[in-house]
């Protein structure tokens, strides 16, 4: 492996990490906060944020943009969304 290539790795990875750790905070806020319409905000901005940590992943790779891995990010707000309300 080149130095460029643990590079993108290691920072693909760390942005990933941070943004989806960004997500799961989300989902536990909305877990606490107390009206309806807030925890569906907040589960959004998780699915939004999830989504642009796997983009920003897949960008740093110079992978193309648009495809199914993407969806991968909408497991935490998922998961929290299954946690709520069931």
């Amino acid at each position: 492996m080149s130095l460029t290539s643990v590079q993108r790795w290691v920072m693909s990875t760390l942005v990933a990490i941070t943004i989806l750790h960004l997500s799961a905070g989300l989902v536990v806020a909305a877990y606490f906060v107390k009206p309806q319409s807030s925890k569906i905000g907040l589960l959004v901005i998780s699915g939004v944020f999830g989504m642009l940590a796997i983009e920003a992943a897949l960008l740093i790779h110079r992978h193309r943009p648009v495809t199914a891995w993407v969806l991968f990010g909408l497991i935490p707000p998922l998961v929290g969304a299954w946690v709520i309300f069931r």
